[in-house]
């Protein structure tokens, strides 16, 4: 089997194949790597480029970007942490060499708020507070980056909202029950803790709105903003025309998503009242282009092992889907018109099972009743030459209020 092995190997590999001498070459072949997934490979040739020109700051944002690919939010094993550290160590290093570089700030950005998405409360308040730093830095870069002030307007609520809820379940209010708060001495401390950060919030989601008044994902973020305003007010008549207000900001969101469906003839549309920023595809700079050429010949680093873990895109790995638990639509949700998909990066274990569940993106008032769905989700295990394997994929939960 071993002398098999070598000979295809050798029969794989371009006669004379020698190494790249040159920066420019090794970046040549970890963007051909890249392509074609093999980001073990990709980073090596990264690695080499960087060494040979370590002054320029592509060769170090291509790295960066390689090592970012690898990492999955919330998954704690060394590993993983060692992709995330990495990665913001290259990134930080591009903008060392280029402070202008919009890429490595956005990514910077996306990466800390991702770093946020975890279950330490503490760790999750300094991420938070890293990520507001690098969006303030890319707006610095480019003051028309709506992704950002809409991102900071997100990171707002997030903050409060958890404290508010905490505080409406102590004092014995029910979700579903109008506010304001009943108890003045609770109302007054979340408001001098919260009431400039709400603000903050709907500051920038108006800056958001400003540079795109159709952008209906911040106008989503208004309504539900007011709404931690309102529980915050003296009066009930206070309270009241802010959640009018509020109600005004998600029909606005609703008729823009209503027009552009019409508009670009997708037909059915949905609204998305609260979902947050998707964390890889709108505030992360896309990964470097890869070259027109095919994929490289099989090299000795993709046929020397069996991999214990391979990726699998989350359509592919929909169709061996087996038992599918459907998520509970969590009561105050519904209430406040909040809808989207809830997107977790999974592992998927030898036996099918779901064995470790990391959030992606998605409202947070959605995420607990998704991730309880997905947990319970059986899938055909998966073979690799005849041999069970663990899969990393990506999994979506959609919630959508069925309109009349």
């Amino acid at each position: 089997m071993r002398l098999t092995l070598v000979v295809l190997i050798f029969a794989l590999t371009p006669l004379g194949a020698q190494e790249p001498i040159d920066w420019q070459s090794w970046l040549n072949q970890g963007e051909k790597a890249f392509k074609s997934a093999q980001y073990p490979a990709a980073i090596a040739a990264f690695q080499k480029a960087v060494d040979l020109n370590p002054s320029n700051p592509t060769t170090h944002l291509y790295l960066a970007t390689a090592y970012m690919v690898n990492y999955i939010p919330g998954a704690q094993s060394p590993e993983n942490l060692d992709f995330a550290r990495l990665a913001a160590t290259e990134f930080q290093r591009t903008l060392e060499l280029d402070p202008s570089n919009l890429g490595a700030a956005l990514a910077m950005a996306s990466l800390t708020y991702s770093q946020a998405q975890g279950p330490d409360a503490d760790a999750k308040s300094r991420k938070f507070d890293e990520a507001r730093g690098w969006y303030q830095r890319v707006l610095s870069i480019d003051p028309q980056q709506k992704s950002a002030y809409y991102t900071l307007g997100v990171i707002d609520w997030q903050q409060a909202y958890p404290n508010r809820i905490t505080a409406r379940s102590q004092i014995g209010m029910r979700p579903e029950e109008s506010g304001p708060l009943t108890i003045p001495t609770v109302r007054l401390m979340l408001r001098a803790k919260f009431s400039a950060v709400i603000d903050d919030g709907i500051s920038n989601l108006q800056k958001a709105l400003q540079i795109d008044p159709q952008y209906d994902d911040a106008m989503a973020y208004m309504n539900l903003l007011i709404r931690e305003r309102a529980d915050l007010r003296d009066t009930p008549q206070e309270y009241h025309e802010d959640i009018a207000e509020a109600d005004l900001w998600v029909q606005r969101a609703i008729e823009t998503k209503r027009t552009r469906a019409s508009a670009t003839g997708q037909g059915k549309w949905m609204t998305r009242t609260g979902e947050g920023p998707p964390i890889l595809h709108v505030v992360v700079a896309p990964p470097p282009p890869p070259p027109p050429p095919p994929p490289p010949p099989v090299s000795d680093i993709a046929v020397a092992a069996t991999p214990q873990r391979i990726r699998v895109s989350g359509n592919v790995q929909a169709a061996n889907l087996i038992t599918k638990v459907e998520a509970v639509y969590p009561p105050l949700a519904k209430q406040a018109r909040i809808q989207g998909v809830v997107r977790f990066t999974a592992i998927i274990g030898r036996d099918g099972r779901v064995s470790n569940v990391q959030l992606m993106s998605g409202h947070p008032l959605l995420v607990e009743s998704a991730r309880q769905a997905v947990i319970g989700y059986i899938y055909r295990p998966t073979l690799l030459n005849g041999n069970p394997i663990e899969v990393v994929t990506m999994v979506e939960v959609n919630f959508t209020i069925e309109t009349n």
